[in-house]
């Protein structure tokens, strides 16, 4: 009899802090908190937006809302995000399917590690 084993993909979620902490620099901790909080809730509804996109195989546009997507995780010091999202890019643009589809499921895990609720801004120095 063999053994089955089961393999969990487990991401670590790579940040810059220094990108809030310029935003909390730059406009004082009232208006930043604001800021970040209203451009993290934007991040996650481009995030699902997509999703709904892959889910109802619309590929036409998907390549300029992943660069948005990119762009806005970048702003915010999400390098892994960012990086994943511009991966899923070249995947998509090449025209591999295969590609795409483990990329997809790897930006999936990053975007709920990095969206998770419990992340706030003090662990985005990792």
């Amino acid at each position: 009899m063999s053994t089955l084993d089961v393999l969990t993909p487990r991401e670590r979620v790579r940040q810059d802090g220094e990108a809030i902490a310029a935003i909390y620099r730059n406009l004082g901790p009232a208006v930043a908190e604001q800021m970040v909080a209203r451009a993290l809730g934007e991040l996650a509804l481009a995030m699902a937006g997509i999703a709904a996109q892959v889910r109802a195989h619309e590929l036409a546009d998907l390549s300029r809302q992943l660069k948005k997507l990119q762009r806005m995780a970048e702003g915010l010091g999400m390098v892994s995000l960012g990086t994943v999202g511009q991966d899923a890019r070249d995947c998509l643009e090449r025209g591999d399917a295969t590609s795409f589809a483990a990329v997809w499921a790897r930006l999936l895990r990053v975007a709920e590690c990095s969206l998770a609720p419990d992340q706030g801004t003090a662990g985005l120095s990792r």
